[in-house]
This record gives C-alpha cells, sequence and structure tokens, in this order.
C-alpha cells in the first residue's frame, strides 16, 4: 500500500524541493576560476614533496588534518618560518574556497569507499591521484599570496620560536588543543634541522 507521501508524489508527479535536495547533486554553484598563471611546480610544492619525506612528518600532519587542521596551511606557515616570515593565519578566499569544494569533496569521496572491498581499489586509487592534484593546485592558489598576506619579517624573533609561532598560527582554532602539541613539537624539531634548497623564495 502506498504511503501518504508515495501518493502524494505520485498524484503530483514530483516531490518536493527538501526531499529532491537529499537526493539530486546541486549544480547551480558556477565553477571556480582560477589564475591563468598558476604555477603548480612552485618553491612551497618543492619543499612540501622535501618535507613530507622527513620522519613522522606525514603521520603528523594527518594526525592533525584528523583534528581539522588544514595540511596546506601548515605547510604554508613552515615554508613561511624558513624564509624568516611570520604567518598570520591569513588566507585568500580563493583558497579556502578551493580547498572546501575540491579538495575536500575529493578527500571524503576516497574516504567513503571501504577499504577492504577489491572492486574499488581502483577507483580509491584513482581518487587519490585526483586529490593529490587538487592539493597541488591548492598549494599554488596559496604560494600566489603567502608572499603578499604575510610580508612581515620576523627580525625579533629567533627561528625556533618563529617555527612555533607559524605553525601555532595554522590552527583551524585558539587556543590550540592540547592532543596537537606534540604533533607540532615534532614537525618543529624537523623544521628546525631542515636544510635551506630552492624551496626557498
Amino acid at each position: 500500500m502506498l504511503s501518504f507521501y508515495q501518493r502524494k508524489v505520485f498524484r503530483e508527479g514530483t516531490a518536493p524541493m527538501s526531499v529532491r535536495s537529499a537526493t539530486t547533486p546541486d549544480f547551480s554553484t558556477p565553477p571556480l576560476e582560477l589564475p591563468a598563471d598558476l604555477e603548480p611546480d612552485n618553491p612551497l610544492w618543492r619543499f612540501a614533496l622535501a618535507f613530507w619525506k622527513r620522519p613522522d612528518v606525514q603521520n603528523s600532519c594527518l594526525a592533525l588534518q584528523n583534528q581539522g587542521w588544514s595540511v596546506t596551511r601548515i605547510l604554508g606557515a613552515a615554508w613561511l618560518a624558513l624564509s624568516g616570515r611570520v604567518f598570520a593565519g591569513v588566507e585568500d578566499a580563493t583558497v579556502t574556497e578551493w580547498r572546501d569544494r575540491v579538495t575536500v569533496a575529493l578527500r571524503s569521496a576516497r574516504k567513503s569507499l571501504p577499504g577492504s572491498a577489491d572492486n574499488c581499489q581502483k577507483l580509491r586509487t584513482g581518487i587519490a591521484g585526483l586529490e593529490l592534484e587538487a592539493e597541488q593546485i591548492e598549494l599554488a592558489l596559496s604560494w600566489r599570496t603567502l608572499m603578499t598576506i604575510n610580508p612581515e619579517h620576523a627580525d625579533m624573533q629567533g627561528r625556533d620560536a618563529l617555527i612555533i609561532n607559524n605553525l601555532f598560527a595554522a590552527a583551524p582554532t585558539l587556543p590550540v588543543e592540547d592532543d596537537a602539541r606534540p604533533l607540532l613539537n615534532t614537525l618543529a624539531d624537523t623544521l628546525a634541522h631542515f636544510p635551506k634548497g630552492d624551496h626557498q623564495p
């Protein structure tokens, strides 16, 4: 027997908007516009690749990500610290919009797939590759604005103090949660011994 709602839909030929929106994707939002001169292979990206290979960096960053941190913000703050600049904690709207609409969406899709299902492994691997490409574009967008939004040189801070202050400034909210502090200390220690290279501005 049809329910009241089913009889209503059958009679009227459509479902209420609130019900349709639960199952039908919203394609009304226009596509994002990227700068024509975007440089995916930039000093911040090269730093990120080198830093990611260091012991405990990946695990620490992903643990922070699970606590609501943005890895892009962490990497940007770290990169600025190595160049002697203060991270103000401010990002361009283009960066945050790309993160929310593209990078996070791909990450959510990947995590929605069952890791133990063999028939999803190819799809999961493919989405992981797209997620990495999205992160590279996100870092490229971030790199464009870091030096203009964060121009202040940390003349009065030592390198170690600048590193930890920049990392704390990357927090999603303040004060920084106690669970995040050991992870930040691990990253700070790695940065304190990080060699200079072509990733530097």
